[in-house]
């Protein structure tokens, strides 16, 4: 089912939000959108995932001989958009373009709490992954292990001690939006781990909003995109009478 010009914007309604959704797909790769706390991949066999669930949902459609290659991962707290490759070819494509940065663009929108340093700029960081926990930190250049990350952001809205701000990655390190922005002073709304403890906050509110890329085989520009679960109208920077953003 291809997208007229290779573009689809979908936008919520009142429907009841599934565990995901296939927002493109043909022949070559799927695009699909997930919830907030619900895996992509897990290893255990008593928690269902988005990759199983889509080979099943193939299978059921009569699709033999299936193989998915997954292309970039979302973690399970984060809700929003990643690529899924149906053969070789395609998935070497993809992650060469992910990997690169160049030819994809990776957007998010997020709710955080605090404000940051400028309604526009660029975080600069370097990370380091602690496995025993999960976590990751932000340290200095020197340290041994230190991996470089970048994000630009920019504030679409300020409403009191929250803002709601559009992210574009410029690499993909561990928890890397989650990590920058607490640093800087404005953690993710819901974030247990890097941020403030919050019963009101239902889900992590960090959506990967929107994906550009280059389809390995007709060559056109791809882009995709969803609105967040957690916004209850379209926001856009020139929009006035912008929503009230969700309470935490």
């Amino acid at each position: 089912m291809p997208l007229p010009h290779e573009r689809r914007i979908v936008k919520r309604s009142n429907r009841k939000v599934k565990k995901y959704r296939i927002l493109y797909e043909d022949e070559e790769l799927l695009v699909v959108w997930k919830a907030s706390g619900t895996a992509v991949q897990s290893a255990r066999i008593s928690e269902p995932d988005v990759m199983s669930l889509l080979r099943n949902d193939l299978a059921e459609r009569g699709m033999k001989d299936i193989c998915l290659r997954l292309i970039n991962r979302l973690d399970q707290p984060v809700e929003g958009i990643f690529l899924v490759a149906k053969t070789e070819y395609v998935a070497s494509d993809l992650c060469r373009q992910i990997s690169d940065h160049v030819h994809t663009e990776k957007w998010y929108q997020a709710v955080v709490c605090g404000k940051l340093p400028s309604p526009n700029g660029i975080l600069v960081d370097y990370l380091l992954k602690d496995g025993r926990t999960n976590t990751s930190r932000v340290v200095s250049a020197k340290t041994k292990g230190a991996k470089r990350c970048e994000l630009a952001y920019e504030v679409i809205k300020e409403q009191e001690e929250k803002s709601l701000v559009k992210i574009r990655l410029r690499t993909g390190r561990h928890h890397q939006i989650r990590v920058q922005l607490a640093h800087a002073g404005a953690p993710v709304a819901g974030d247990r781990k890097y941020g403030k403890a919050d019963a009101a906050c239902r889900q992590l509110m960090l959506c990967a909003c929107r994906i550009c890329f280059w389809h390995p085989k007709t060559k056109k520009r791809m882009d995709v995109q969803e609105e967040p679960s957690f916004l209850h109208a379209d926001i856009h920077p020139a929009m006035d009478g912008r929503p009230e953003l969700p309470q935490c």
